[in-house]
């Protein structure tokens, strides 16, 4: 059998590898799916899924609009029926009731009257608040009914009142939920890494490095250095103090009211009782900048709140970690005491065996 020599072999190979390559390349599907593997790398990087919530809140925001706007609102009907039925009752008791017998005009319009208040009272109770759906479904109030549905505070101000609002808020909690847990994770690394290597930064400039002498010379001490819990705390302290004074401002609310809406909406706790531009008039005004302020300050402050979960996490390990290095060089000098006792008394035994004999 003729050998075939190494380099014409070696030459074959590398062109049917650029043939198969060539070919590859051409072909547009394998063009696509290359892409499509780079946008799916792409979207779960820190700067993808970010975008990528931004993005999902506002197409959320957008269909919600559509759906809520589009449909009739039965509820402010009924109130406004209710309301027209009220003031024709009230006008018929007047022209048909001799107007000098007060007293049977007095009753007639108090009992007309409390079924109005009754009727109302009741509307209230099923989530009537007096605005329109236009004035409710402002692009600013649906993207925060996104963010609070995704994140899971639920304010409860913002709710859907139509079937196909409810059945969408069903599959948009289901699609979005994983997604900001995917924001959660990432965005508390990326800004953990920043914030720590801020930290290291001062940390070495503020402080000279410790040396030790090693052959003769002068060796730094290289030491791991974590970002303490009280920093973390000082940082969420920091950003509840911040929107304490912007909300009390914009909303008139005192200090403990503040930082009471701050914290429940950092903590996903999401009570719905203090909500930026929840009253009638903001909404009627199109005052809407509150609540566009009010999602990125809790889309960031999400994002810290992840982030001193890490930093607390590594600065718990890491103490963790020494306490059972002590721990063990404690059992190690423990041992060896009691090692060194045993045979100072087996030696003092031993001794004592051979004066006695």
């Amino acid at each position: 059998m003729e050998r075939q020599h190494p380099t014409s072999a070696s030459f074959h190979g590398s062109m049917r590898s650029r043939d198969s390559s060539s070919t590859i390349g051409s072909d547009p599907r394998e063009k696509i799916k290359d892409c499509f593997r780079k946008f799916i790398a792409f979207m779960f990087t820190q700067v993808g899924v970010g975008a990528l919530v931004v993005c999902y809140a506002i197409l959320g925001a957008a269909g919600f609009m559509h759906i809520e706007k589009d449909s009739p609102d039965e509820q402010l009907e009924e109130v406004r029926r209710l309301r027209q039925n009220c003031a024709e009752s009230l006008w018929n008791i007047t022209v048909n009731v001799n107007v000098f017998n007060e007293t049977a005009w007095v009753l007639k319009v108090n009992e007309v009257l409390r079924v109005f208040q009754n009727n109302i009272t009741s509307a209230i109770h099923t989530g009537y608040n007096g605005l329109s759906a236009e004035d409710t479904w402002s692009f600013p109030a649906a993207l925060m009914y996104s963010l609070s549905v995704f994140t899971m505070i639920g304010y409860g101000n913002v709710v859907p009142k139509t079937v196909w609002g409810k059945v969408s808020t069903i599959a948009y909690a289901c699609f979005g939920i994983p997604i900001y847990v995917l924001y959660f994770c990432n965005m508390g690394k990326v800004l953990a890494k920043t914030f720590k290597w801020l930290y290291i930064t001062a940390h070495e400039c503020s402080r000279r490095d410790d040396t030790l002498f090693e052959d003769g010379e002068m060796q730094p001490v290289k030491r791991k250095i974590t970002v303490p819990s009280t920093a973390c705390l000082w940082v969420i302290s920091f950003y509840i103090l911040t929107g304490t004074i912007m909300f009390g401002a914009w909303e008139k609310w005192n200090y403990l009211d503040s930082t009471y809406f701050c914290v429940i909406s950092l903590c996903k706790i999401g009570f719905g009782d203090f909500v930026p531009g929840a009253n009638i008039a903001d909404s009627a005004g199109g005052s809407h900048l509150k609540l566009v302020i009010n999602f990125i300050y809790v889309l960031l402050g999400m994002g810290l709140v992840a982030m001193c979960y890490n930093l607390m996490c590594e600065d718990v390990r890491v103490k963790v970690r020494e306490l059972r290095e002590d721990l063990k060089n404690c059992l190690d000098d423990i041992t060896l005491k009691i090692t060194v006792c045993m045979n100072d008394t087996k030696y003092y035994h031993q001794k004592q065996s051979r004066n006695l004999k």
